[in-house]
């Protein structure tokens, strides 16, 4: 039998960070106002610190028309992409805002975000390491994006 292992940190709060870390997640539960989520309530933010220094932010984006909505994590993996060809992203902070209840627990990226991660990760040859909130609570850290996915099916699949 084999094993899959799944390791991650979790703290109490983000007075257990480092600087820059609590920083990048101050900058996601901030930019949760920016989401337009009119019908789960569930505002992401998600902001990416590159390797060059930059910061970009991503927010979901719903549609009355579902599923043509946007994950947070997508939007910015798109800009990234878009903005930054070729910068590698470091870290991504991502947090939530439950404007229906409470947001205490780490937001974890859905199974399609988790796979873009993986396939931004591989492009890049570099983890990405993740810090997963709410707007209080307890933080998640993964020093790499990658280990939300083991299994995961990849481009080298398809040779």
């Amino acid at each position: 039998m084999k094993e899959i292992v799944f390791q991650y940190q979790m703290l109490e709060n983000a007075s257990s960070l480092s600087t820059e870390d609590a920083h990048l997640l101050l900058m996601a539960r901030e930019a949760t106002s920016k989401a337009y989520a009119p019908y789960s309530q569930f505002q992401v933010g998600a902001v990416a610190m590159l390797n060059n220094g930059e910061t970009i932010e991503g927010t979901n984006q719903e549609n009355a028309s579902y599923p043509v909505g946007i994950c947070a994590e997508r939007v910015l993996l798109s800009a990234v992409s878009s903005l930054y060809s070729g910068v590698a992203i470091k870290t991504i902070a991502i947090s939530c805002h439950n404007l229906k209840g409470e947001s205490k627990n780490p937001v974890s990226p859905c199974g399609l975000c988790r796979q873009s991660l993986l396939e931004q990760t591989l492009r890049q040859a570099q983890p990405i390491k993740l810090i997963l909130s709410g707007m209080e609570g307890a933080i998640y850290v993964l020093e790499d994006a990658a280990s939300l996915l083991p299994l995961s099916f990849t481009a080298n699949d398809m040779k």
